[in-house]
């Protein structure tokens, strides 16, 4: 319906923004990296919208998002049964898009339940079960900006995690690799240290 939203902001908050746009104001529930992402009161701002209706209860929210892949990543988590904008907020306020992929894809479920409230161990496993197959064939190297680790250190977890390991185990085997090692390096080093 809206795509983005761009105008004058007028109030931010720590969970909301309201957005002045050509003399209407929106109010968006955002995120906190979309809060660190924001200008100063006054400036002007554009937020990539999300518009959640809940029919049970007729309640509008409008949501925005700094980047078109934080909004993309919301739009995922809602597709898994029993997260609500609220948890999928909290875990985008605590978990960069990038992290998320990484520990979707090294099936870290303890890092996603200890860092998003409202989300248990049980309910990181099924997001994560669900998840898996709509994010098979991301590249792991396009978040390898955003991370400490390298995108080689990157695939060497995924690699290994592939292998059976936990993402956990498979980040500390492949923890002291050289630096610049190819991936093949780094899944050797990492399995000398699991083995």
């Amino acid at each position: 319906m809206l795509y983005y939203i761009e105008g004058k902001l007028v109030l931010k908050t720590d969970d909301c923004a309201v957005i002045d746009c050509g003399g209407v104001a929106y109010r968006l529930r955002i995120t906190a990296a979309t809060l660190d992402a924001l200008g100063d009161e006054g400036s002007t701002a554009r937020l990539y919208t999300y518009l959640n209706i809940k029919t049970a209860s007729d309640i509008f929210a409008l949501y925005g998002f700094a980047t078109i892949e934080e909004r993309n990543i919301f739009e995922m988590l809602l597709g898994v049964s029993g997260i609500g904008a609220k948890t999928a907020v909290s875990l985008l306020s605590n978990i960069s898009p990038s992290k998320l992929v990484l520990c979707v894809m090294s099936d870290d479920a303890a890092y996603l339940s200890k860092h998003t409230q409202g989300l248990g161990p049980k309910g990181a496993k099924r997001l994560i079960l669900e998840l898996k197959d709509k994010l098979k064939g991301y590249d792991i190297t396009q978040i390898a900006d955003e991370s400490t680790e390298s995108g080689a250190t990157l695939e060497a977890v995924s690699a290994l995690t592939a292998l059976g390991y936990s993402g956990e185990e498979a980040r500390r085997a492949v923890s002291g690799a050289p630096e610049g090692a190819s991936v093949e390096d780094i899944i050797k080093h990492g399995l000398k240290n699991l083995i």
